[in-house]
């Protein structure tokens, strides 16, 4: 039985892993697409055990207990365009977790992560478009060992611009939800842009899409996530 441990590095809370780098590693050892659901926060620094299931699954145990299990997925997903480079910098100005962040420790978004620890993507409104959108240039420490970003790095940037594209007013959320598909890994100090945006909401269900594009505007990533407010705050 394979096994997956989230080192404290790649958190969200400060206790749990950051779901998208998470959903990517989960992703990364079944080897295909897959959506991953998010039954519990993954504790850190935590051995689970990945448990195959006949139709390609995988179940992610702690124990006896669920954290979680992904399904083979085929990603259906209209993606905004990319806006220029320039317009996401400007927009990662008006980054909501600059006024308030409720996790300013998460390895994607949090802005008490220095750079070459964590992704620091800010992704801020472009309204006109209709989305949020954030510059990121990956740093040596996601080289998967060929000049590119590992997989499940591209996961990881995939996660948090979806939240602020659903939710501008900093509401209390949880990933439930997350597919991602991977075209084409980006360059390490490459100029990215990646852009979020809402696809619906349902009273306590919101679902975002995301995307990374080089730095000629080329579609490389993208994925779909289930966010839900919890009945209780956290």
């Amino acid at each position: 039985m394979k096994t997956l441990t989230i080192a404290p590095r790649f958190c969200g809370p400060p206790a749990s892993a950051n779901g998208g780098y998470f959903a990517g590693m989960v992703a990364l050892i079944a080897s295909r697409t897959v959506t991953v659901r998010l039954l519990k926060p993954p504790p850190l620094d935590t051995q689970f055990a990945l448990k195959a299931l006949p139709d390609g699954g995988v179940q992610i145990l702690n124990g006896e207990d669920f954290v979680g299990e992904a399904r083979p997925a085929s990603l259906q997903l209209d993606v905004k365009s990319a806006p220029e480079y320039l317009q996401a910098v400007e927009a990662s100005r008006h980054y909501a977790g600059f006024r308030s962040h409720r996790f300013p420790t998460c390895f994607v978004c949090g802005t008490q992560r220095a750079r070459g620890d964590g992704l620091r993507i800010f992704a801020g409104p472009l309204s006109a478009r209709g989305v949020v959108a954030a510059p990121w240039v990956p740093d040596a420490s996601l080289d998967r060992g060929d000049g590119k970003v590992s997989p499940e790095f591209m996961s990881a940037a995939l996660d948090c611009p979806g939240y602020y594209a659903v939710a501008p007013d900093d509401r209390m959320m949880l990933l439930a939800q997350f597919t991602t598909h991977v075209d084409r890994l980006v360059h390490i100090g490459s100029s990215c842009t990646i852009v979020g945006w809402r696809i619906g909401s349902e009273g306590r269900k919101h679902e975002a899409g995301t995307a990374i594009f080089d730095g000629k505007g080329v579609l490389c990533a993208k994925a779909r996530a289930l966010w839900i407010e919890p009945r209780e705050a956290v």
